[in-house]
């Protein structure tokens, strides 16, 4: 048994919100550089220039590289061989949320109740994913999410009688209706299988998959290069003003389901898509 003082769980969930929200995960910004030389439209090309040299800047000055710093998302993967001394696990994410955000000046953006909006002031509670693993240490993730993209998200329940090619659609088609709203280019998590909350889970996974990483499964892989090409057919371009780079990838996630269903759940990532990881 090892023990881990939930102290140092704070700190280090602290350092992930700045850091998640000031620099990109690696590989991104070589991304949109990347769609950048791939782009027609010199309107296009252009903005996505603005774009990494804002990413540029944000580095720089050591600046959040977008206003809207998001909601805490917490994934952690607890080895059953750990004892949390010094308080409890939740508690010692939510202090860390809290000081992240304080302390690193970083919008603070949830508010107590849906309804009466009254804001917490630290940006807690985060949302935590928790998962008993092997193994005598704690891996952490933080992935905060800003809302102009999680508002384009969806899901449909499908019947088992779904082909492949209607889930491509509905996908395509969630990212037709964002349009301009999530800030293109966009990055595509894509949940396959389980049930109507798992399968919300299975997207927002997907959104923290390495960029550089398709699906191990020749069927999947082929899936998510499918959803790009059609979502980069649609004409909606870097920050809607037209041209091929909508999408900069997708990623699907998938799981087991009940025979008498097909959850499918769509969502969307603006080109400010982060996460930050570490193991304690």
């Amino acid at each position: 048994m090892r023990e881990i003082n939930a102290g140092l769980i704070t700190e280090e969930i602290a350092r992930l919100c700045v850091e998640a929200n000031l620099h990109l995960p690696s590989g991104m910004r070589e991304c949109i550089e990347a769609a950048k030389e791939r782009e027609e439209s010199e309107l296009c090309k252009s903005v996505l220039g603005d774009i990494t040299d804002n990413i540029d800047c944000a580095k720089e000055l050591c600046v959040p590289i977008c206003q809207d710093t998001g909601m805490a998302v917490v994934f952690a993967e607890i080895g059953q061989d750990v004892h949390i001394t010094g308080g409890g696990f939740e508690e010692a994410v939510n202090k860390g949320v809290a000081k992240g955000y304080v302390d690193g000046k970083l919008r603070l953006s949830i508010v107590k109740d849906p309804l009466m909006r009254e804001n917490t002031n630290d940006n807690t509670p985060a949302l935590i994913h928790t998962k008993i693993v092997s193994g005598d240490k704690i891996k952490l993730t933080v992935a905060p999410k800003g809302f102009g993209s999680e508002n384009m998200s969806r899901l449909k329940m499908f019947t088992p009688s779904a082909s492949k090619e209607d889930i491509i659609n509905f996908v395509v088609e969630t990212a037709s209706v964002a349009g301009s709203n999530p800030c293109p280019p966009i990055v595509v998590g894509v949940g396959i299988g389980s049930d109507f909350e798992g399968v919300a889970l299975l997207a927002k996974k997907a959104l923290c998959r390495d960029l550089a990483q398709r699906h191990p499964e020749e069927f999947y892989a082929d899936m998510e290069q499918k959803m790009l090409d059609g979502i980069n057919r649609l004409g909606i371009g870097a920050q809607g003003f037209g041209g091929r780079m909508t999408a900069l990838y997708v990623n699907i996630e998938k799981a087991p389901t009940h025979i008498a269903g097909l959850p499918v759940a769509v969502n969307i990532g603006c080109h400010v898509t982060r996460h930050a990881k570490t193991v304690i």
